[in-house]
């Protein structure tokens, strides 16, 4: 019923703002032919005193009063031309307005509208958020204002912060789960990445800190160990970063997802692996022959599999852990024009707005790659 209340009320604010302007130039008019009248018989009476005066004759009296009188007729009784037809169309206007387009909106709503939907305060979605992941976070937001002592709720709440880019509130969301719970590897590693983030990709000392913490609690973190490694990377202390990465390597199963990426290091770094694995990409045999190739050779069939793979994303752009792996590979080949633009086609693809186009754009600042203008 409130609904209704209030849809009535607001049709007839919004008709009265429509029809104030015709009203008010329907009394102006108005007014203006008063004023004509008052005219005509101020004319009418002063006609009288120059015929009394003398100052013309009473043929002329009569012209001229016949002249007024008919003037005067015309504008107490209204002209047609000038009165009717306006009035006309401003009472069609009237009826549009009052009737109507009250009754068009009314349908409209009817037909594309849920009329039989029941009002769901705000209250009421907090209690039942469904999938709903931005009330599931108000509803997180509320609770830990009333208790920010709940460790848990800190906990549950900093992946998803991340997750939604909301890095500034994962950061306070993490250190006061480890305030509270203490520290652990998914919370140390989930705060590491988060200040990484911060910091355009780059290993600060704080999250480098948190990382070897992390590996006290677990040595074989393989998330741990590889942003350690590229810290050392980005310091410059190549032959360290390469040696952690083969050990990463060496020590990760056959068919670790991530294990792509530290090959990837490896060579950036000096070291002899395997091109990265993609669609299209390098068979058992071909490992073997590269294993055997000089360094010249083996740089040419990497450079061949890229391009491969460049060509077949072309084809079928609608391929995310293809672009990562395009993107990876240029900068592993210290071709960074060309890592650019394959970042530029996969964020056509994959818009910077969703999940996978914001990978790419992390990915991107990790390998040192311009993102300026790709992130709207």
């Amino acid at each position: 019923m409130l609904f209704w209340i209030l849809v009535a009320v607001l049709t007839a604010a919004v008709a009265v703002i429509l029809l104030y302007p015709l009203l008010r130039g329907a009394k102006a008019a108005q007014n203006s032919r008063a004023g004509e009248a008052a005219v005509y018989r101020d004319q009418l009476r002063e006609l009288d005193r120059d015929l009394a005066g003398g100052l013309i004759t009473p043929e002329e009296a009569d012209y001229a009063r016949a002249e007024i009188g008919r003037r005067l007729i015309a504008v107490s009784a209204g002209e047609p031309e000038t009165i009717d037809k306006p009035a006309r169309h401003h009472r069609l206007t009237e009826v549009f307005v009052l009737l109507i387009l009250p009754a068009l909106g009314l349908c409209l709503y009817l037909t594309t509208g849920r009329p039989d939907l029941p009002s769901q305060p705000l209250e009421a979605r907090l209690e039942n958020p469904g999938d709903d992941v931005a009330v599931l976070i108000a509803k997180a937001e509320r609770h830990l204002a009333q208790n920010p002592d709940d460790g848990k709720g800190w906990d549950v709440l900093a992946p998803i912060y991340f997750r939604t880019m909301r890095v500034a509130d994962a950061e306070v969301a993490y250190r006061n789960a480890i305030r509270l719970l203490g520290p652990s590897p998914i919370r140390l590693d989930g705060l590491a990445e988060t200040l990484m983030v911060v910091s355009d990709g780059v290993v600060t000392e704080e999250a480098r800190q948190a990382l070897e913490q992390s590996l006290t609690l677990e040595p074989d973190n393989p998330r741990a160990r590889f942003y350690i490694a590229l810290s050392m990377e980005q310091a410059g202390r190549a032959d360290e970063a390469r040696r952690a990465f083969e050990a990463l390597a060496q020590q990760s199963p056959a068919d670790a997802p991530w294990l792509p990426l530290v090959n990837e290091h490896i060579a950036k770094n000096g070291g002899a692996v395997a091109p990265p694995a993609a669609p299209g990409g390098p068979t058992s045999e071909d490992v073997a022959a590269a294993e055997n190739m000089n360094v010249g050779d083996r740089q040419q069939m990497i450079r061949g599999m890229v391009e491969s793979l460049d060509a077949k994303l072309s084809e079928d752009p609608n391929n995310f852990e293809g672009w990562m792996r395009l993107v990876r590979s240029y900068a592993v080949l210290n071709d960074k024009n060309r890592a650019a633009d394959a970042l530029k086609r996969g964020l056509a693809a994959f818009p910077p707005s969703g999940e996978r186009g914001r990978q790419l754009l992390a990915l991107a600042r990790e390998l040192g790659i311009a993102t300026e203008g790709m992130t709207q």
